[in-house]
């Protein structure tokens, strides 16, 4: 199942790989800088878009991890009421129809 959450995490982190790309070679081909400054340039950008993409996906898995433990919280709450809901319901007729009984016997006597 986590290998179906991760998919659109790889997705978006392809995007920013082919995007760092191209924006690379566009700033090479018009870089009005010297090639080491150009580089070191690059790096740098590079790098604080790794830390930023790194950032986003670990805010988007606790995001979901947050939102997984809710949903879960909310069906176990709602499994609980529909639990004690159906032994009302069913031990409140159960207690009815004994009720019935033992004045239908009461007269009878």
């Amino acid at each position: 199942m986590s290998r179906d959450n991760d998919a659109p995490t790889g997705l978006v982190l392809l995007a920013f790989v082919m995007g760092a790309v191209t924006g690379a070679a566009a700033a090479l081909l018009w870089a009005p800088a010297k090639g080491e400054e150009t580089r070191r340039y690059l790096n740098d950008r590079a790098r604080e878009g790794r830390d930023r993409a790194n950032d986003a996906a670990q805010r988007g898995r606790e995001f979901v991890s947050q939102q997984r433990e809710q949903l879960a919280t909310a069906v176990d709450r709602g499994r609980d009421i529909y639990e004690r809901a159906r032994e009302r319901a069913t031990g409140s007729s159960i207690d009815d129809a004994t009720h019935l009984e033992d004045e239908s016997a009461e007269k009878q006597a």
